[in-house]
């Protein structure tokens, strides 16, 4: 079945379910056994929930993979994935990214001994290198957030198999929409639900997706014994949001796109970082490991603080606020908002300026939110 369609059915059948349309949510903690030693499907929520497999299994079939695993968070999907891990191990992680990774690599794993080694994943010799000192595993986001770096994700999965470590990629920014990772040889791909996925910022939420039958079978241990899964409500949601993610991507792809081409020719921004532009030096890249370019992207202001004020006090459309993928419009400064977490001097090597603004561009009306972004950015 193509996309759209799998989005609406896949992961349910209604015969299953009293002929509910909708996957029911099945707000139960326990489930009664058929007899003395006889669980049926299901025996405790930890363990599994019918609302909660039905998002799995959707998940699994947007990316393309053989199980999926949801979580109370994004923070709980990735804690859950580099529990994988032993004392000693060394990851290579992409050098930009999400300021709460890089703080939970560097606060709550580092001192348990498994420890991030920070590289452009653009750079493949500077991989090789890195390589050379046997890794666990190679953690990557594309786009980077909120930088929009790209990586070659076959190329990178390649290099990693030769050297025995596998592959996690961050695919939140897309969605399975835009870009599935599985298909480039990726090993284990994880979202944070809460953004794209969902689309209507009302829950928060985490999922990983893997095709090999080793990482299905441990990251399923590590959800049940830790108990980072999602509860029912939040898997409905989830599962309510996906039915129309095609539509939804489609149209913030759009409007960001618009928004990106328009913002070039402003006198007071610097630089615009969206991969859909010509400009952007990985649009080559983009066009062949991605359908599309998403709704999120970040720009370059001039005229420093004094500017910056102006345009996040000055949007009426646009909501001053972290996270992204809604249908709502937000903008963000990454280096006192989202990416705050980073030292000053860490932020600044990775690029990240208190110049740089991040847009999540949602699906209001292209020309209200060019008028907003102009009037905002002219101090009007």
């Amino acid at each position: 079945m193509k996309f759209k369609t799998l989005a609406i059915h896949a992961g349910h059948d209604p015969k299953k379910h009293m002929g509910a349309v909708m996957p029911p949510i099945y707000q139960t903690s326990t489930f009664a056994f058929r007899d003395v030693g006889q669980p049926g499907p299901f025996d405790y929520s930890r363990s599994g929930n019918p609302t909660r497999a039905t998002l799995e299994d959707c998940l699994a079939a947007l990316e393309g993979g053989q199980r999926g695993f949801a979580f109370a968070t994004g923070m709980a999907a990735e804690t859950t994935a580099l529990m994988q891990f032993s004392s000693g191990d060394r990851l290579i992680v992409q050098r930009d990214l999400y300021g709460g990774t890089y703080r939970l690599f560097e606060s709550a794993f580092r001192n348990k001994g498994i420890c991030a080694e920070y590289v452009d994943l653009r750079n493949l010799d500077a991989l090789r290198v890195a390589l050379a000192t046997p890794a666990a595993a190679i953690w990557i986001e594309t786009p980077t957030n909120p930088l929009m770096n790209l990586v070659d994700l076959a190329a990178v999965a390649e290099l990693a198999q030769a050297h025995g470590a596998i592959t996690i990629c961050d695919n939140t920014f897309l969605s399975p929409y835009f870009q599935r990772p599985l298909d480039l040889g990726i090993d284990i791909v994880l979202h944070s639900t809460t953004k794209y996925l969902n689309g209507h910022s009302d829950v928060v939420g985490g999922a990983l997706v893997a095709k090999r039958d080793d990482l299905c079978e441990r990251i399923g241990l590590l959800q049940n014994a830790l108990g980072t899964c999602a509860g029912p409500q939040d898997c409905f949601l989830v599962l309510r949001g996906i039915r129309t993610l095609g539509v939804r991507m489609e149209e913030h792809n759009r409007n960001a796109l618009a928004i990106a081409k328009w913002l070039q020719t402003h006198p007071r921004v610097e630089e615009v970082l969206h991969p859909g532009l010509e400009s952007h030096p990985q649009h080559e890249l983009a066009k062949r490991q991605m359908t599309g370019f998403g709704g999120t992207f970040s720009f370059r202001l001039k005229g420093g603080e004094v500017a910056l004020h102006r345009l996040l006090r000055g949007v009426k459309v646009f909501l001053l606020a972290e996270s992204l993928g809604g249908v709502e419009s937000l903008i963000d400064h990454p280096a006192t908002m989202t990416h705050a977490s980073i030292p000053p001097d860490v932020r600044q090597r990775m690029g990240i300026g208190d110049d740089l603004v991040r847009l999540s561009v949602g699906l209001e009306h292209v020309d209200d939110l060019i008028a907003d972004l102009d009037a905002a950015l002219s101090g009007d």
